[in-house]
């Protein structure tokens, strides 16, 4: 596959997922209780863990053909 379309596969691929993603944790957090340190450590772990399952399509897209 050329790299190019490599590319824009991979990418049109992680806005779906961010989409998705998004969602999915929003419909969480409203079930959440509403107590500040609850929210927080949720917050911060979707803040960051929605990277790790697009590291292997980041490093499917940049691999050389």
């Amino acid at each position: 596959m050329p790299t190019r379309l490599r590319k824009l596969v991979g990418g049109v691929g992680m806005l779906v997922f961010l989409f998705v993603y998004v969602g999915v944790m929003v419909a969480i957090a409203d079930h959440l209780p509403d107590q500040w340190a609850v929210k927080l450590v949720f917050f911060l772990l979707a803040g960051t863990l929605w990277g790790v399952p697009l590291l292997p399509l980041i490093t499917w897209m940049n691999k050389e053909p």
